[in-house]
């Protein structure tokens, strides 16, 4: 048995847990098992080869932690938050007890990191296998997010962990249930959650939402003595499930999001949400299989990534710019061709302040172990233009799932779901 891929079903290689399908995917570490196969001399030599090449990019990458899969977590698919103090916090969706972990990485001073387990989940009604989940802190240095299994009725939780002195304690806001009669709900969140000023949080989860649908839009509010819960959105059994895909939420509190085929915009109102669908991706050139979190520009211009589709079926980019007349128009802004340039990239984008893109490809690069790549913002009417910043070769990381993040002297951090020295995912910095 294995952990779910990116379309819902169980990936070869990683730890199961109750309620996952089984798939025939295998995931990549073709270069570590082929170094394996090699005499020493030659193994180490490849390596060195490889991680030498990467000088004609001009960047550099630094694995901050190497994962074990043991008491320290162990495949790493979220995203990275940054505490303001210099201090880095995530997920892994295994290690720990076996069901995935709540970790801390801050510098030793000395140039190197050390890293804490905050929680380790049971897999019981605390939850297990946080996936795609993120973490954001609350005002007063709480953190939230969401397991994709365990909890009350074995479908996934949202949590909260808070500080308690020296340790943190973990609680459970909301056991997810969509087992009948309760089709309404939903089930199995992947991705993490956004909070608005009222201290709402909101997300997203796989399946749920009546008989056999691919998931729910919800809102979680405090309330005296716990959270309530409700469904805001259930996404069309034709528009697919959100995924990896989260929400964005923009200055006047509409919602944005993705299924597997569509964006969408969900507007609040006094009788509730209304829903509105931006774009359907229909031709194969123009992406499919929408996975990356949307991010908004500040002209309220939509961008994020396709895990397939565009001019060689390897992924896309994309930009959704918003007409006079409240149609929405997709535009391409790279479609990767594979292999070296980076393919399928699952994670969505982020920009920095002279209006490039940097993102991830799970896939592709030298040795097909997953990029980091730039994608440079034209000057004018021209175009983007793709840099790889980084190309994966195992030992340093392999299959980057999760987006990147930037400091304050812009370099990039980011995780990947395997590769490092044991092969159980590693915390990068690339320096542009």
């Amino acid at each position: 048995m294995g952990a779910i891929d990116r379309d819902g079903r169980v990936e070869a290689g990683f730890p199961a847990l109750p309620g996952m399908e089984m798939s025939a995917r295998k995931r990549a570490g073709e270069f570590l098992g082929a170094a394996a196969a090699l005499p020493a001399f030659f193994a180490l030599a490849m390596i060195a080869l490889l991680i030498g090449a990467q000088a004609a990019y001009g960047q550099s990458e630094t694995v901050l932690y190497n994962f074990t899969g043991g008491s320290d977590g162990g495949y790493a698919t979220s995203r990275l938050t940054a505490d303001g103090a210099g201090n880095f916090y995530g997920t892994t969706f295994g290690g720990g007890l076996g069901y995935g972990t709540v970790f801390e990485l801050s510098p030793n001073g000395s140039g190197g990191w050390n890293e804490t387990v905050l929680y380790n989940f049971t897999g019981g009604l605390d939850g297990g296998g946080p996936l795609y989940s993120y973490l954001i802190f609350d005002a007063s240095g709480n953190l939230y997010g969401t397991a994709y299994a365990g909890g009350a009725h074995g479908q996934g939780v949202v949590f909260e962990l808070s500080p308690d002195g020296v340790s943190w304690s973990e609680t459970v806001l909301y056991s997810f249930n969509s087992i009948p009669p309760n089709w309404t709900d939903g089930s199995y969140p992947e991705s993490g959650l956004i909070m608005d000023t009222a201290g709402n949080l909101y997300g997203t989860t796989q399946t749920g939402g009546g008989m056999f649908q691919p998931g729910v839009v919800f809102e979680l509010s405090p309330a005296k003595g716990g959270w309530t819960e409700q469904v805001i959105f259930a996404y069309p059994a034709q528009d697919g499930s959100a995924g990896a895909g989260g929400l964005t939420m923009d200055a006047a509190g509409n919602l944005y999001g993705v299924g597997n085929q569509v964006v969408f915009e969900l507007s609040p109102g006094q009788g509730g949400w209304t829903a509105n669908v931006l774009h359907t991706f229909g031709e194969p050139k123009g992406g499919l299989t929408a996975q990356g979190i949307p991010v908004l520009d500040k002209n309220g211009n939509i961008y994020g990534t396709t895990l397939s589709g565009g001019a060689k079926g390897n992924g896309t980019v994309y930009k959704l710019i918003l007409g006079k007349k409240g149609v929405w128009t997709e535009k391409v802004l790279y479609s990767f061709k594979g292999r070296k340039d980076g393919s399928n990239p699952l994670a969505g984008i982020i920009f920095d302040a002279a209006g490039n893109i940097y993102g991830t490809t799970t896939a592709g690069g030298k040795t097909n172990n997953g990029t980091v790549y730039e994608l440079v913002a034209p000057i004018g009417k021209g175009s983007y233009k793709e840099k790889v910043l980084w190309s994966f070769s195992g030992p340093d990381g392999s299959a980057p799932d999760a987006s990147l993040i930037f400091d304050g002297a812009g370099n990039l951090y980011g995780t990947t779901k395997m590769g490092g020295t044991a092969g159980m995912g590693s915390v990068f910095e690339v320096v542009p």
